[in-house]
């Protein structure tokens, strides 16, 4: 385990002092005191350590502290989020850890909205995700995500220091899936694709295969779909802000904007489905070249993800408004259409640049709905495995 020091979520027997740590730091007593303002720093931390009293794993204090939370979001900012996992039930029974592989929707609840999910449809386990370091910009965050079964992955590494990295994690979610029975997820390329047109990266395929072979990840393409995307807008925006400056790049302030606004916006319905684990075909790529395989691994992958899309009206009337024909009318109503069509100017009126191109902004938020629905077409019109 201690070459994994650096990296792994907090162990059973370090939880306690994680815990009082979180408490002892001064930006977090600055957050939970916006919360509770009425309340003394002392009587807020002692209702925290009453309230922390029998968690003795990361899986405890997700269920005592998280679990409520995240319900909470599903009640308040969504229309209801489902989940269909048929596809694990009818797998190898013999199998209870997986390696979710999935599109990003959100930095903060993609995995958040799973692990819920899974410990309501009967699985033993949540999912240890892998969350970037450029989001740990303050202690008590990565202090909390590591409480909250997250292991770090690095960025901004040279290609030497890229390529140990990349090991060290593989090594670790192959230990973490066969050794500590936990499950994985990780998003399918780095970044969210900010016009939603998800394609699995090869590199990520590689960097799990470092570590071991791949059928005892037990992976499987997982996809994930919003009604409503709260950050549209802001992707929109920095799409603009790379366009008027290739060298743009988003500050820490941006990427807590972005994580706030995922967390607390309207997502209508969400949808998480689970596609067909890769086990089931891989065998079928033996004797392909190393770089086929991997891309034809990737390729199997998305058409998975894709034919898990869950299509909204919304979904139907930005292809219908991008293309500026009525082809899926049938899909939506008139009522549908004039709602969406009002979320869109609401979005993009909270855009502030100066120099705010509409028409770009319009065009490139109706291709983030629209590219969902394109590929589950192009998807359901070619065999899964062709």
């Amino acid at each position: 385990m201690s070459e994994f020091d650096d990296i792994r979520p907090y162990e059973p027997e370090e939880m306690k002092q994680a815990f009082e740590d979180l408490l002892a730091d001064r930006q977090f007593n600055v957050i939970m005191k916006g919360y509770a303002p009425w309340l003394p720093k002392g009587v807020r931390n002692g209702l925290l350590r009453l309230a922390f009293k029998g968690v003795k794993t990361p899986l405890d204090f997700q269920m005592r502290f998280m679990k409520p939370v995240v319900k909470y979001i599903i009640r308040k900012h969504t229309d209801g989020c489902t989940f269909d996992d048929s596809a694990l039930k009818s797998s190898d029974a013999q199998v209870s850890r997986y390696t979710f592989i999935s599109n990003h929707r959100d930095i903060v609840l993609d995995s958040a909205f799973l692990d819920v999910m899974l410990v309501e449809a009967g699985h033993p386990t949540t999912v240890e995700i892998g969350i970037g370091d450029n989001l740990l910009i303050y202690p008590w965050i990565k202090r909390l995500v590591r409480m909250n079964k997250a292991f770090t992955v690095r960025r901004g590494l040279t290609p030497k220091e890229m390529l140990a990295s990349s090991q060290l994690m593989s090594r670790y979610i192959h230990y973490a899936v066969t050794q500590k029975k936990e499950n994985i997820w990780i998003a399918q390329r780095e970044g969210r694709a900010k016009d939603s047109d998800d394609r699995t990266s090869d590199a990520v395929l590689k960097m799990l295969a470092m570590g071991g072979e791949l059928k005892e990840l037990n992976i499987v393409p997982l996809t994930i779909s919003y009604e409503y995307d709260p950050c549209d807008y802001l992707k929109a925006e920095e799409m603009q802000q790379k366009r008027d400056n290739p060298a743009f790049k988003k500050s820490k302030q941006d990427d807590l904007d972005n994580m706030k606004t995922g967390i607390l916006g309207y997502k209508g319905r969400v949808h998480y489905h689970c596609g067909t684990p890769v086990n089931q075909w891989i065998d079928e790529l033996e004797g392909l070249s190393r770089k086929e395989y991997f891309s034809e691994l990737a390729r199997r992958m998305d058409n998975e993800i894709h034919a898990g899309y869950r299509i909204y009206p919304s979904n139907y009337v930005a292809l219908d408004m991008l293309n500026g024909v009525n082809d899926q009318s049938k899909n939506y109503t008139a009522e549908e259409r004039q709602r969406f069509e009002q979320y869109l100017d609401g979005q993009i009126a909270k855009i502030t640049l100066p120099n705010k191109d509409e028409q770009f902004l319009r065009q490139t938020i109706l291709t983030m709905y629209a590219n969902p629905l394109r590929n589950k077409l192009m998807q359901t019109a070619t065999p899964t495995n062709e």
